[in-house]
């Protein structure tokens, strides 16, 4: 059997092992591992075995992983979302829909600590739903805005699935975390903006409240100042090249166990709890990454990825037809798959197609441009119904609000996000401008 025939049954496998629901890590590993097999031998899977563990997981760029995690979740146990999301309601939460933008301003806010859009999702949920419930917000708004507001831990440095991004292409993690920068404030400005215009349209779903006065809203900058400061040094200092990504999210984690312990948020139990949280979310990134490294590894084998990145670089397609087709492909994947499975999974086959097409780029440029497309168009999957995993997680906690609401708002934001997927195909140097900037 030909080895493209070979690497064409075993997508065709993994795909039917993933709508099966059998999951991720699994699948991609036992696929990987008989492809493996077939194309080579039952040795060489076992001598791939011997090296590969020590290979793949003593990797120094991948101790970040773990350190952002633990982060996030001192972050979400410390309590520091509840004083987010009052500052940002003190500033614009009297105005109509206000709750809304303030809780995608708070989702912006600690997504930048958490790098996690699941927990992003489900902690500013406990705080802004009861809120705006309260203040006579609709279902479908309220949901709508924290299951899009809770996708900008993914795109918002630092992000996980940025830092998978980086290390399967080669890419500088530094400038891939200030790539995102400005794409991930075009997301801040297009949610508020989805949100402006949908209240106008149902002035009802999002009523106006009394504002707060001045010494409220300075008392709630007070009480989010550590965040700021913290938030600074971290990506201010990884920036300015004072201490490596890995050594920023060291200090990250102690600064935020130091914030969480003076504030009194954190206890020995507490602590334990994040230790505990973050060795399993680690075990579980850790496997799907194993997981696909065994499918990538058979695929190269198979000399698939190479042969398509030929096929589509002397095709006489238009690069951006090529482009189009891999974010329709990402949209309906999407819809099954989570964020950091489906980028491990398709970045080793797209990546050097793309990187064969003359987009008028530079290759770093090029390489940040792709990366930062790719994980916006993951963003929309984790929203998209059926089966979005916010819409599950803000549904799992906002069980009076009927799914069919939930699902209806997200579809402001998932317009807002087409909007943001046109601008960044269009303007490539959005994605890259930031970098130049800071580099010259």
């Amino acid at each position: 059997m030909e080895p493209l025939t070979i690497a064409i049954i075993m997508v065709v496998a993994l795909l039917a092992l993933i709508f099966a629901r059998m999951p991720i890590a699994l699948g991609m590993g036992l696929v990987g591992a008989v492809g493996y097999v077939t194309l080579a031998s039952p040795w060489a899977l076992m001598a791939y075995f011997n090296t590969a563990w020590v290979d793949k997981f003593m990797s120094y760029e991948l101790a970040i992983v773990p350190l952002f995690i633990l982060m996030g979740h001192l972050a979400t146990r410390s309590g520091i979302s509840a004083a987010i999301f009052a500052a940002s309601n003190a500033w614009i939460g009297h105005l109509r829909g206000g709750l809304a933008m303030a809780s995608v301003a708070g989702c912006a806010m600690f997504g930048s600590i958490s790098g996690s859009s699941l927990a992003t999702a489900s902690t500013m949920a406990r705080v802004a739903l009861p809120e705006m419930r309260k203040h006579g917000y609709s279902g479908a708004l309220a949901s709508g805005s924290l299951a899009a507001g809770g996708t900008l831990g993914i795109l918002i440095p630092p992000s996980v699935v940025l830092i998978i991004y980086a290390l399967l292409t080669e890419q500088n993690i530094v400038k891939l975390f200030l790539a995102a920068t400005i794409p991930g404030t075009l997301a801040v400005i297009g949610f508020c903006i989805a949100i402006a215009v949908y209240v106008r349209l149902f002035p009802e779903e999002g009523p106006t409240h009394e504002p707060a006065s001045f010494a409220q809203r300075m008392k709630a900058l007070k009480d989010i100042w550590h965040v700021v400061a913290i938030f600074i040094v971290v990506l201010g200092g990884i920036y300015g090249g004072f201490f490596t990504p890995a050594e920023g999210a060291s200090v990250g984690v102690v600064l935020m166990l130091v914030t969480g312990l003076l504030t009194k948020g954190l206890n020995a139990r507490a602590i334990l709890d994040c230790l505990i949280d973050t060795a399993g979310s680690t075990a579980m990134i850790f496997a799907i990454v194993f997981g696909a490294d065994i499918f990538n590894v058979a695929l190269a084998l198979s000399q698939m990825p190479a042969d398509v990145a030929a096929y589509f670089g002397q095709a006489d397609v238009a690069p951006i037809v090529i482009l189009l087709g891999i974010i329709l492909f990402y949209l309906i994947m999407g819809c099954v798959m989570d964020s950091l499975s489906m980028i491990l999974l398709t970045v080793p086959v797209f990546f050097p197609t793309i990187m064969a097409l003359d987009f008028g780029l530079m290759p770093e440029q090029q390489a940040m441009w792709f990366g930062i497309i790719s994980l916006v168009v993951v963003e929309v999957g984790l929203i998209t119904p059926p089966v979005g995993m916010n819409l599950f997680v803000i549904s799992s906690m906002a069980r009076d609000i009927p799914t069919a609401q939930i699902f209806r708002g997200t579809m402001p934001f998932i317009v807002a996000e087409a909007f943001r997927i046109v601008i960044l195909v269009s303007f490539p140097v959005l994605s890259y401008w930031l970098v130049d900037l800071v580099a010259n």
